[in-house]
């Protein structure tokens, strides 16, 4: 039988997957955590513990047609790294000669929104659109986009870094060292630390003071009617739907998708943020098919990406086992 093995590269750990060659459940799933701090036979390094992880999975006598890795950085034509800023020492790192030493089978390194934005495409929220944006609200902002059924990648491999457009000039320094981007202010991460700054400042909050605060409580202390809680959300809210809006000026989707954990708010976040698009967006032709939507994949949106994209490159003869 043949069988894709698909990678998610994550900041605290790396999961990876054996696929059927139809469908979307897999038929092994293992994980391991991207770093040790004491040796426990998977090695110390990001690397080793990768390389264990896809040796466990590995069948000599039946192995994958395609081995795709989503990792958490802008990656280039060429399967390099260029900076993924929770793995030490992956800094223009190329992944694909490393893992091209091991394993001799056809490999692909993407990034993992843009994976994510491919998987929700081919199996998930945007089958049947050929144009969508696909974002990601979560540690930080990342995102994909689809038009005319393909995935944007752009001349070097780049495109799709959507959570880095400033929206707020002279705003909060975002984690690339540049400041008022849209990560910087409507990520998870930016929605606590601004709640965080806030009861620094005395405001009331059923929160508490214990610190450090993450949006997952911001949420949840929302749905219950907390004021402050409620404006974060909403504060985040009006910024998305401010960068959404320019997105739909430029691509003219049929779909937007919202994906990570801070889309899990629900109508607590979808709500504000189609205000925002509509107080933002310059005519409603752009809005007369929009439709938005919730992921469809949570945390396998990085498999699932990376199994679309391995399909994709084998069914369309761009690689050939």
């Amino acid at each position: 039988m043949d069988t894709y093995l698909a990678v998610d590269v994550g900041g605290t750990q790396i999961r990876a997957a054996i696929y059927p060659s139809e469908g979307v459940h897999p038929l092994t799933v293992k994980r391991t955590t991207t770093q040790a701090t004491t040796a426990d036979g998977r090695g110390n390094t990001p690397l080793e513990r990768l390389l264990w992880l896809i040796d466990s999975l590995w069948e000599a006598e039946h192995p994958p047609k395609v081995l795709v890795v989503a990792a958490p950085s802008p990656v280039n034509p060429h399967g390099v790294v260029l900076e993924a800023p929770n793995i030490p020492g992956w800094v223009n790192f190329p992944l694909k000669d490393e893992l091209q030493k091991r394993f001799e089978v056809p490999i692909a390194i993407g990034n993992d929104a843009n994976l994510a934005a491919l998987g929700e495409w081919k199996f998930g929220a945007g089958q049947g659109h050929h144009h969508l944006i696909y974002l990601t609200i979560s540690t930080g902002i990342g995102g994909g986009v689809i038009v005319n059924d393909q995935l944007l990648l752009g001349d070097n491999g780049l495109a799709g870094e959507l959570g880095h457009i400033t929206v707020l000039p002279d705003g909060p320094a975002c984690g690339c060292g540049h400041y008022g981007h849209l990560e910087a202010v409507a990520s998870g991460t930016a929605i606590a630390r601004w709640v965080e700054e806030q009861i620094a400042q005395g405001r009331p909050t059923t929160l508490g003071n214990t610190l450090p605060i993450t949006s997952k409580q911001v949420a949840q202390a929302a749905l219950g009617g907390d004021a402050l809680a409620k404006e974060a959300i909403q504060r985040a809210a009006h910024f998305l739907g401010q960068a959404l809006a320019d997105f739909i000026h430029i691509f003219n989707p049929s779909l937007v998708i919202l994906g990570g954990g801070v889309a899990q708010s629900g109508a607590l976040l979808f709500e504000p943020l189609r205000q925002s698009i509509h107080q933002h967006i310059m005519a409603p032709g752009f809005l007369e098919r929009l439709e938005i939507a919730p992921a469809a994949f949570g945390d396998e949106a990085g498999l699932i990406g990376a199994l679309a994209l391995g399909r994709s490159l084998i069914s369309s003869g761009a690689i050939n086992k």
